[in-house]
């Protein structure tokens, strides 16, 4: 009975005032564990870091504000949020088929040009966010208005051009073309985006024979353009050999027409010499220039005439009619001596 008495005193409820202490006790400690979980969910919320690839948009009390320097940032809890943008380069294909293959791609990639042929045409985009506040804030979707944009301008571009210009020369003139057109359309839209290139990645007819017509064109201006390289690289072998020879030919004739100078000048200093003696002789110079002409006309002949008192004159071959040291004063004196005996 004792014992019984003594295990019933045991489990006998504790005292009330016992009981608000230990309440209050755990309601406390409740409390600093409260306190200390919202502190840490606070100090892991108060701060965010961005890469060298992204920009962030804080947002305070509905003001959006861009963050673009790299690194770890401070932010108030609850009161301010962060959206993080990516900045780097990324692609957007237009025109290309689908893996399913429902042919949606391919009217987005089939085209009419300026002379009323189809083509199917694919492009890739390049773009960027240049304003993350007006990427985000700006339009809902920012790719699929730069997409909308894009569509537009190609088909607009290629609508002007030829079907042999878009398959074969025209590319690079096209892709400036309608780069330029889509950027300055970014620029009146205002979203945040801007066009780093757009390229033509394939550009086919709708059937395999037209295909395969145009490769054909493609080859024979190939050849053509081979052909062309080659005339030109032979005509700048060949130019320089010409000039040379030109010049060798201008310097002959130079030297010609200098020899012929100096001859001419020799024929007039010759007729100079002959004159001075015709003005002192005339007869006697006319009859010599007879004999000079039948000398030429009779070579090799011998011409000598025997006078009255047995005066013998040659007169074929003629001597010089100009010398030195007095021999020509002999000849003259000789002729006259002839033409004396010939008037008698």
């Amino acid at each position: 009975m004792m014992l019984g008495n003594r295990r019933s005193g045991s489990m006998r409820p504790t005292d009330p005032r016992e009981r608000k202490e230990n309440l209050k006790k755990g309601l406390r400690i409740a409390k600093i564990i409260f306190a200390a979980a919202v502190l840490l969910i606070l100090a892991g919320g108060s701060f965010y870091s961005i890469q060298e690839e992204e920009q962030a948009v804080v947002c305070t009390f509905g003001a959006p504000r861009a963050v673009t320097t790299p690194g770890l940032h401070f932010k108030i809890p609850l009161i301010q949020s962060v959206t993080k943008v990516n900045t780097t380069i990324r692609g957007l294909s237009i025109g290309y088929k689908d893996s399913d293959g429902d042919g949606a791609a391919d009217q987005d990639a089939l085209m009419i040009t300026s002379d009323y042929n189809f083509i199917y045409v694919d492009f890739y985009a390049e773009y960027r966010v240049t304003d993350p506040v007006k990427a985000l804030y700006a339009s809902e979707d920012p790719e699929l208005v730069l997409q909308n944009i894009a569509q537009n301008c190609i088909r607009t571009t290629i609508g002007s051009y030829s079907v042999d210009s878009v398959l074969t020369t025209g590319k690079n003139e096209i892709q400036s073309n309608i780069k330029q057109m889509i950027v300055d359309k970014l620029e009146a839209y205002d979203i945040g985006i801007t066009l780093v290139n757009i390229t033509i990645q394939d550009a086919t007819p709708p059937t395999a024979e037209v295909e395969n017509a145009f490769k054909e064109v493609e080859t024979a201006k190939q050849g053509k353009e081979t052909a062309l390289n080659n005339a030109n690289k032979y005509r700048n072998e060949q130019i320089p050999n010409a000039e040379a020879e030109s010049d060798k030919i201008l310097q002959e004739a130079e030297a010609e027409k200098q020899e012929r100078i100096n001859e001419a000048n020799g024929q007039v200093a010759r007729f100079n010499s002959m004159y001075q003696e015709y003005v002192k002789f005339p007869d006697v110079t006319k009859k010599r220039m007879f004999y000079e002409a039948m000398e030429d006309v009779l070579p090799d002949i011998k011409l000598i005439i025997q006078g009255s008192g047995g005066t013998v004159n040659t007169m074929l071959p003629l001597e010089s009619f100009v010398t030195q040291n007095g021999e020509g004063g002999t000849n003259r004196n000789s002729e006259q001596t002839e033409q004396t005996g010939e008037e008698e």
